[in-house]
């Protein structure tokens, strides 16, 4: 259909008011359900310790009536375990300008943007908790200090396929004996592999009650013969306080909530050249929490010019009461 001459199109006109809709769409995922699952506490140093200890191997041998005592059994003292701190920092500078001029989606420049650095923090820390496969670093001057993330720990209830597992000893994993960079061809998790760690945990006296997993692998898990009925009935009459659970498996020894987590997918390595989401964890949520040296906050820097400055930041470290408590399948395929 031909256009009348001379007919005034919006391709000519001047002034036409701009249409900005006020929604600012961001999906990057917030959730967090490492964090959000576990405990904290607070730390008063960089370098935070707790104790463990365990009972003698259990004994039926019978004693005599009448016996007496010519000796006795020394006593087995309790076990240090430390870890560090690390700091974790998103940081803005906004003009004075683009702090005053009327914007679309917020009134304050400021507020929006601490409000995105607290999720931003939220979600470094996740990562750096969760999927931290490397050792505690001291630290010292121009070298950041770094805790020992979650699979650093996990030693004794173990199931992988072409990697080498961690055997730190000592009161701190740290160097090279406990990191899981050896990652070699995955293979596919399988019901078995969950089977077998879930049966180590019990042995070692854990009772893990989540089974965390990244996207691709909670799929999987959704074919195990174990998985419940969509309709599941929870005990006692308090609501479930496991965070994200999608399903629950059950097991010869436990009831398993499957919580996937998208931060499975988001880190790469740079040593190993390798995605770190190979992983599915067996948590005890009650043996593992978050040491807070400083809790987050957020910083006003000194203002030096036509801008304001601010900090957001986090000083934590990981404490993993005892790793016994949780498993792990590594090396299994993620994609």
């Amino acid at each position: 259909m031909a256009v009348v001459t001379n007919t005034f199109l919006t391709y000519d006109a001047k002034g036409i008011k701009e249409d900005l809709s006020d929604l600012i769409s961001d999906i990057s995922p917030t959730t967090t359900p490492f964090q959000s699952n576990i405990g904290s506490r607070d730390a008063d140093n960089t370098y935070f310790e707790w104790q463990t200890d365990s009972l003698a191997t259990a004994s039926g041998t019978p004693v005599i009536e009448g016996a007496d005592l010519s000796s006795f059994t020394a006593v087995t003292p309790t076990v240090r375990l430390g870890n560090y701190c690390q700091i974790n920092m998103v940081d803005f500078i906004i003009s004075g300008t683009e702090q005053r001029v009327d914007k679309a989606g917020r009134a304050s420049e400021v507020g929006y943007q601490a409000a995105k650095a607290a999720k931003e923090l939220k979600r470094n820390v996740e990562v750096a908790a969760l999927l931290n496969g490397v050792g505690a670093v001291v630290g010292a001057t121009g070298t950041a200090r770094v805790t020992a993330g979650f699979p650093g720990w996990l030693k004794t209830n173990e199931t992988s396929t072409n990697v080498t597992a961690p055997s730190y000893s000592g009161s701190t994993p740290t160097g090279a004996a406990q990191v899981w960079k050896a990652f070699g061809t995955p293979t596919a998790f399988t019901e078995a592999m969950l089977k077998t760690t879930m049966q180590e945990c019990y042995s070692s006296g854990g009772e893990p009650s989540m089974l965390m997993v990244g996207p691709f692998n909670k799929t999987a898990v959704s074919a195990f013969s174990g998985i419940a009925s969509s309709r599941y009935n929870v005990d006692g009459a308090e609501p479930s306080v496991i965070i994200g659970a999608a399903d629950i498996y059950v097991s010869d020894f436990g009831n398993l909530s499957v919580v996937p987590n998208r931060f499975f997918t988001s880190v790469i390595d740079a040593g190993a050249g390798s995605l770190m989401n190979n992983w599915a964890f067996l948590i005890d949520p009650d043996e593992v929490k978050i040491a807070n040296l400083r809790p987050y906050t957020i910083e006003t820097l000194a203002k030096t010019g036509d801008a304001d400055k601010r900090m957001v930041l986090q000083e934590w470290g990981l404490q993993v009461n005892n790793e016994k408590a949780h498993g792990v399948i590594a090396g299994i395929t993620s994609a």
